[in-house]
């Protein structure tokens, strides 16, 4: 008995004389969550290393150039292997 009183003292808000109900706090702590959750994004923005425009701009170009190379590659590999294909499929039919 004394320790469900004990749990109903420390669900009631300091200084108010009756306790909210658990999905009406919920409910009356969002904003104030929130606008904790916007401080701490801004916050942790503030700390982000971001890149320069030159850095954005190389990795840019390493990145259109690798998959240059990968396109023309896989279409040589491609290319290669469906003629060795029909060539193999032309020899067995004859």
């Amino acid at each position: 008995m004394v320790q469900a009183a004990k749990v109903a003292d420390e669900t009631r808000e300091p200084g108010r004389g009756f306790s909210v109900p658990g999905p009406l706090r919920k409910l009356a702590e969002y904003p104030k969550r929130w606008r904790q959750f916007l401080h701490e994004v801004r916050v942790e923005m503030k700390q982000v290393n971001w890149p320069t425009r030159d850095d954005v701009t190389s990795t840019t170009v390493v990145v259109i150039v690798t998959v240059a190379f990968f396109a023309l590659y896989f279409a040589l590999v491609d290319g290669g292997l469906g003629y060795l294909v029909q060539r193999l499929f032309k020899n067995f039919n004859h």
